[in-house]
């Protein structure tokens, strides 16, 4: 979905490439930047790009089709940097920097899972747009769901949890410099899952870097939520009689919807706040023989878990559970939750690399035997300072001007937003709600799966882009938002989100809603066509 929504947006930024043809710079001055000196890092080549001319390396070895976004992408001095902050540590880095119509700003790219590839979409989305770009592996080169690298090897463990972003940001910035003559006005960082674990860690532990972050469903609460996915993967796994088939998805989400869809007085697929719902998986056990339409009372049992969140054996909380809504379709819990088959799901995976690999250290750990009370404590004793980024309090990237969003889907079937409503909460707290307000918005998008996708109206620029047709707007791109933000002090409250037919070219509007600064949420006036966002205000949520 995402790459499709990314071809049509070239469809517009192809023409504006065309109107910033001016001021640009020499060649040669690319090519210099091969002698520039930078503290532990080495600039393994710097060249012109010509239009239309970049390849995603591997692509034609491996038979992958090449996005169209790359022949419209404009000259660029493409800098390759290998940065070396300890003696363990190879992090490559790519900087994009556009040869013409430069708009003076930075934006830092965010990974996802445990990293492990550079996202050349994201640089040239940036490019298109007119900033300076930066992105990295964050010093491996793996599959997004393989932490084997990790083994025996702690410091490129640290530079994946939050040194190699930073080395990224500090060397981009001072080649941005070098290439240009002139420091970078105004930067941004914007990452959703892992990336929005890393925009966090930017903003808690170096402030400075970015003026302007959008952290999207942020894995921030790391070692809790790896440990609550060894939870669930029990839950699920550990007995074949608990496993859910994937055929019986769509009944649970039928059932959800058929109990708490119309609550909010729309009924359109979407549940618009999950914890006003209590639909009980008791309600769908078998009275007859088993089939797709029911559970059997341990299939419950485990959705009653996933639904509770793990706990441990004292039954403390270890991390919030999932919502109710949108557990089937496409995006939903088979992908993420149950999987195809048992043990094939990828929180399945993340859960078994995360321990077996960067805590344990040990490839033949068993999760079957594995106590989660005591995995979480092991967890957070050995990388947890490395890997969470949870501290509330961000006065000093307020301090600094910074300005930060954060967005999450309500049906995240990967991180429960309810981790993040945690979060959010601890930096008011933390900072005080006025100063908070000065800084920092959250925004919960109804029927949002994992950054993107689900029945929901889900795009709203949180790429980098508003798909072509769609007003590029602060209200309806995210991106915008953030930086009228940082740059002219207009404080984000509502943003357009929008539900598009993807199958056409340009996608056809299926549905617009408001998202509304938390705590406040989308309610219909009553009147009205229900799929315009113009027929909803903000309001504060029922008691």
């Amino acid at each position: 979905m995402l790459k499709r929504a990314i071809l049509t947006a070239i469809l517009i930024l192809g023409v504006s490439v065309t109107r910033a043809q001016s001021a640009a710079i020499n060649g040669d001055a690319c090519a210099n930047l091969a002698s520039l000196s930078l503290p532990a890092a080495n600039i393994v080549s710097a060249q012109m790009v010509a239009r239309g001319a970049f390849t995603p390396s591997g692509s034609a070895q491996t038979g992958q089709t090449v996005n169209p976004i790359f022949s419209v992408l404009p000259a660029f001095c493409r800098v390759i940097v290998m940065a070396t902050p300890t003696a363990d540590s190879a992090i490559p880095i790519e900087v994009w920097m556009p040869a013409s119509g430069w708009n003076g700003g930075f934006r830092g790219q965010g990974n996802g899972g445990f990293a492990g590839s550079i996202g050349f979409e994201g640089l040239a989305l940036a490019v298109l747009k007119g900033f300076a770009s930066a992105a990295t592996d964050t010093g491996h080169a793996a599959s997004a769901i393989d932490a084997t690298w990790a083994l025996g090897h702690p410091e490129k463990v640290s530079d994946f949890g939050y040194r190699a972003i930073h080395e990224m940001t500090l060397k981009s910035k001072a080649i941005v410099q070098a290439y240009y003559a002139s420091p970078v006005k105004h930067s941004y960082f914007e990452g959703c899952s892992d990336g929005g674990r890393e925009a966090l860690m930017e903003a808690q532990r170096f402030p400075a870097d970015y003026d302007g972050i959008a952290a999207g469903a942020p894995a921030n609460n790391w070692t809790r939520l790896m440990t609550n996915a060894l939870y669930n993967s029990k839950a699920l796994f550990a007995d074949p009689a608990d496993s859910i088939p994937s055929s019986k998805l769509p009944a649970i989400d039928a059932a959800v919807l058929a109990a708490c869809d119309g609550a909010d007085g729309v009924v359109d697929g979407v549940v618009n706040d999950p914890r006003s719902c209590h639909f009980q998986p008791t309600t769908l056990v078998c009275t007859g023989p088993e089939t797709d339409k029911c559970l059997t009372p341990p299939q419950a049992h485990a959705l009653e878990l996933l639904y509770a969140g793990g706990h441990d054996a004292a039954d403390k909380p270890i991390f919030p559970g999932y919502l109710r809504g949108s557990e089937g379709g496409p995006g939903g819990w088979v992908p993420w939750i149950t999987g195809a088959a048992p043990e094939k799901s990828a929180m399945f995976f993340f859960a078994h690399g995360y321990f077996a690999d960067m805590v344990y250290e040990r490839p033949d750990w068993d999760y079957k035997k594995a106590d989660v009370g005591d995995a979480l404590k092991a967890a957070m004793e050995k990388n947890g300072n490395a890997l969470d980024a949870t501290n509330p309090d961000l006065k000093p990237f307020a301090a600094h001007g910074g300005k930060l969003i954060i967005y999450h889907g309500w049906n995240d079937p990967a991180i429960s937003a309810l981790s993040t409503i945690d979060y959010y909460n601890a930096v008011r707290a933390t900072t005080g709600p006025k100063e908070a307000d000065s800084f920092v918005r959250l925004y919960l998008v109804p029927g949002m799966q994992h950054c993107n996708g689900g029945p929901g109206a889900t795009s709203f620029g949180q790429f980098g882009y508003v798909p072509a047709g769609l007003p590029d707007d602060p209200e309806h791109d995210l991106y915008l938002a953030l930086e009228a933000w940082v740059e002219k002090g207009s404080a984000p409250q509502k943003l357009i989100a929008t539900k598009l037919e993807e199958k056409t070219t340009p996608p056809h509007v299926l549905m617009t809603r408001p998202l509304c600064a938390y705590p406040l949420q989308a309610k219909y006036i009553g009147t009205g066509d229900n799929t315009d966002a113009a027929n909803f205000t903000c309001a504060s949520p029922p008691k």
